[in-house]
C-alpha cells in the first residue's frame, strides 16, 4: 500500500455510542502521550497510542529512514485499527469508565501531511474530516521540547500549534486548549468531561 492507494484502506471509525472518545492533538513534544496515560490511569480506561511513532521508530531503527508520502496511508490504517480495537475494549468497562483517550487521530496526520507535503491523500482527508470525537483537546506549547529519534521541529512548535488551531477552526471542529503541569492538565480535562456529560 502506498500513499496514493486509498482503495486498499478502510479508514472507517467504529466507536460504540456508549464510549466518550477524546482526541488529544498538538505539536510534537507537548505532552500528548503523557496526558493520555494520566487520563487513562485516572479513569481506569484504555488509551490509544500514536501508531505513527511505533511505525516510524521501526523504520528508523531498521533503515535510518524518516516518514515519506508513501507511509501516510499505512500509518492511518494502523492508527484507526488500533483506535477501533480499543474502543471496543472501552465499551466493555463499567458505566463510569466508558472513556477512550486517543493520542492523536487521523486529523493530526492530515494536518502534518499538509504541513510537510503541502497536500494529503484524498482518502485520509475524507476519513479525518468524517471521524467524530466527543471532545478534541489541543495541548499548549508550555513544556520543554525533548529530543528523540523522530522529532525534528523544536523551534516550530508554536507555528505548528497555531496551524492546528487554524485547521480545527476551518473544519468546524470544536476544541479546547489544555496546558500547565501534569496534574493541572488532568484536572482541566476532568472538569471539561464533567461539563460534557
Amino acid at each position: 500500500m502506498n500513499g496514493n492507494d486509498a482503495t486498499a484502506c478502510n479508514l472507517t471509525q467504529h466507536t460504540p455510542k456508549s464510549v466518550i472518545n477524546v482526541a488529544i492533538l498538538g505539536a510534537e513534544s507537548t505532552g500528548k502521550t503523557t496526558l493520555c496515560r494520566d487520563l487513562a490511569a485516572y479513569f481506569g480506561c484504555p488509551w490509544v497510542p500514536e501508531y505513527m511513532r511505533t511505525y516510524l521508530q521501526a523504520k528508523w531503527d531498521n533503515e535510518q529512514l524518516t516518514c515519506t508520502w508513501d507511509d501516510l496511508l499505512p500509518i492511518a490504517q494502523g492508527q484507526i485499527d488500533l483506535e477501533n480495537k480499543l474502543a471496543q475494549q472501552a465499551a466493555k468497562l463499567s458505566d463510569n469508565n466508558h472513556y477512550l483517550f486517543c493520542d492523536t487521530s487521523l486529523f493530526e496526520l492530515m494536518v502534518y501531511s499538509n504541513w510537510y507535503y503541502g497536500d494529503c491523500p484524498e482518502g485520509l482527508t475524507k476519513a479525518a474530516l468524517a471521524h467524530h470525537y466527543d471532545m478534541i483537546l489541543l495541548t499548549d506549547v508550555d513544556i520543554p521540547w525533548v529530543a528523540d529519534d523522530l522529532r525534528d521541529s523544536p523551534h516550530q512548535r508554536e507555528d505548528i500549534s497555531a496551524y492546528f488551531a487554524s485547521q480545527l477552526t476551518l473544519h468546524n471542529k470544536t476544541f479546547q486548549r489544555v496546558g500547565g503541569n501534569r496534574d493541572e492538565r488532568v484536572q482541566q480535562v476532568v472538569k471539561l468531561l464533567k461539563s460534557l456529560v
